[in-house]
Formats: structure tokens, C-alpha cells, sequence
């Protein structure tokens, strides 16, 4: 009896042992499911509070420049001189020197980038479409100031010898390879879209005569409209926002001209060049770089908006 008793007390150690374990690792474990929410908002605040600071510092330091520089006239401008003896600041060379480029990349991109996605979403076969696709986004890979050596090197010396008049920095050169490496963008995000229609309503207009283009242009694309515009607007936000290409190839003139063979400068290559240390801090052509980088910081939020807003107005559901 006695040695049945000391067995039965052991036992009841033992449990109570492990119900002090299992009371510590659940103690442990409610610690931790209260701590790992607020470090995941922390972690996912990182994101906001960075938009905020940057935004904090456009806007604080433009305000300063429009203490020196009346606002309309920064705006409204035609003579951008930041470093002669009497300094006028603006913008209008530098927006038209941003549109004109994004515009001819998008000329080149839309086309070439749509047609692609027709390609490998309707025509291609799915061992052709793992092939290509890869080997398309490879271009996305390559660093921009490749392609900036590539206009200035490569292709402006082509198209001279087709343009006579073309200078040896131009706004024609960087927004043609501009175009060439948003292709990706569009073509991947496209494909994807179309990809994305359902292969019912294919063989429905199959089924009622139409042929294969047919099929692609009068149902495949509109049913995937929302997310070819949205592929359009932020390949135009990516050249809006380009800089190394421009800064290369497009040169430092800072012409107010729609003759695109002529140099101009963008506002991204205007930042590069006074940030490159020709402006003294606190000086006005030093506030003009965050005048210009929160216009570019607007024109590419608004796109950003714009592309969200056409995919949430025009989304099919399937």
C-alpha cells in the first residue's frame, strides 16, 4: 500500500508539472498573439509614414520657393534660366519637355505592347507563351542607364543619318527607347488581363461564325479594357517618372519648343542637374528642385489614382 502511494504521488507531480508547462506556453502564447498584430501595423505604418515624411518635405521646402517666386509665374513660365545673373524659374520648358517624351514612348509602347499581348494571349501556344513572356520581361530587368547610353550611342547616330537636323541631344531618341522599355509593362499587364477572360465567351463567338481576329478584337479586348487601360496609364506614369534615359540622351537645353528634334530638358533631368551640386542649400534654385519633384510627385499620383479608378470603373467580373 505504501509503495502504491508513492507511485500515485509521483503521478501527481507529474501532471501537475506539465500543466505548469502547458500554463506557461499558453501564458507565452497570448503574450505573443497580443504583441504580433501591433508589430505587423508597425511594420505595415512603415509605408505610410514614409509617404508622409516625403510629402512633408516637397511641400515644406516648395513653400519656400513660392515665398521668393510668385506661383503664377512659375507656372505659366516660357524662360527656365535657374544660374544666369538675373534667374527666372519656369516650368512650362520642363513640362513640355516631360509630355513630349512620354508621349512618344507611349506612341511606340501602346502599339507594340498591345499587339504583343494579342499575341501570346490569343495566338500563341502555351509552351511558345512560357518562352516569350520571360524573355520579353527581361527588358524590364535592364538597367535604365543602359538604356540612356543605348539612345545617346546607338540610336541617335541612326537617326541622324535620317533626320539631318537632328541635334546630337533630342528629345526623339530618349522617348523612343523610353518606349521600347515600357513594352513589358504594357504587354505583360495586357496579357494578363486578356488571359484573364473566360474561354467561354471565345467559343460563344466562335460558336456564332466569328473568326479568330474577330474574336480577339470585338470580345477578348473589350472585356479586358479595364486592365489595358490601366497597363496604358502606368506605363505613362513610368516614362512621366523616368530620369536617367532623359538625363543622357535629351541634354540640359531647356527649350520651350514642340520640335522634338531639338534638346530639351524633362523634370526629372532638371532635378539631377541641381542636385548634381551647382546649388548652394538654401538658395532659390535649390527650392526650385522641390518645386519641380512635387510636381512630378503629383503628376505621378494622380496617374497612379487615375489607372485604380479605370480598373475599379471598368472591371468585369466573370
Amino acid at each position: 500500500m505504501a509503495v502504491d502511494n508513492n507511485v500515485s504521488k509521483e503521478k501527481s507531480v507529474h501532471v501537475r508539472e506539465l500543466i505548469d508547462q502547458n500554463k506557461s506556453k499558453r501564458n507565452f502564447s497570448n503574450m505573443m498573439e497580443r504583441i504580433i498584430p501591433t508589430l505587423l501595423f508597425l511594420i505595415a505604418a512603415i509605408s505610410i509614414l514614409t509617404t508622409v515624411g516625403i510629402v512633408y518635405t516637397l511641400l515644406s521646402e516648395t513653400i519656400e520657393f513660392f515665398k521668393v517666386i510668385p506661383i503664377l509665374d512659375f507656372f505659366t513660365g516660357t524662360v527656365l534660366k535657374p544660374l544666369s545673373q538675373n534667374p527666372e524659374f519656369g516650368l512650362l520648358p520642363l513640362l513640355n519637355g516631360t509630355i513630349i517624351s512620354s508621349f512618344i514612348a507611349i506612341a511606340v509602347a501602346g502599339p507594340i505592347g498591345i499587339m504583343t499581348a494579342v499575341y501570346l494571349s490569343e495566338y500563341a501556344s502555351d509552351k511558345l507563351r512560357r518562352i516569350l513572356k520571360p524573355v520579353l520581361e527581361v527588358l524590364a530587368g535592364i538597367p535604365t542607364i543602359v538604356y540612356g547610353f543605348f539612345a545617346f550611342t546607338f540610336v541617335t547616330p541612326i537617326l541622324r543619318e535620317i533626320i539631318p537636323g537632328l541635334e546630337a541631344t533630342n528629345i526623339l531618341s530618349p522617348g523612343l527607347v523610353m518606349g521600347v522599355m515600357i513594352i513589358p509593362m504594357i504587354a505583360s499587364l495586357s496579357e494578363d488581363a486578356m488571359t484573364s477572360v473566360p474561354n467561354s465567351m471565345r467559343e460563344g463567338a466562335l460558336a456564332l461564325g466569328s473568326t479568330k481576329l474577330e474574336v480577339t478584337f470585338k470580345v477578348v479586348i473589350p472585356a479586358a479594357l479595364s486592365g489595358i487601360i490601366a497597363s496604358f496609364v502606368l506605363g505613362i506614369s513610368r516614362a512621366i517618372g523616368e530620369t536617367m534615359i532623359v538625363t543622357i540622351a535629351s541634354g540640359s537645353s531647356k527649350n520651350f519648343t514642340f520640335d522634338i528634334t531639338q534638346s530639351m530638358q524633362t523634370m526629372t533631368a532638371y532635378i539631377v542637374e541641381v542636385s548634381s551640386g551647382d546649388a548652394a542649400a538654401g538658395t532659390t534654385i535649390y527650392y526650385s528642385l522641390y518645386a519641380v519633384a512635387m510636381i512630378l510627385f503629383v503628376f505621378t499620383f494622380i496617374m497612379n489614382l487615375l489607372a485604380r479608378y479605370v480598373s475599379r470603373r471598368f472591371r468585369e467580373e466573370y
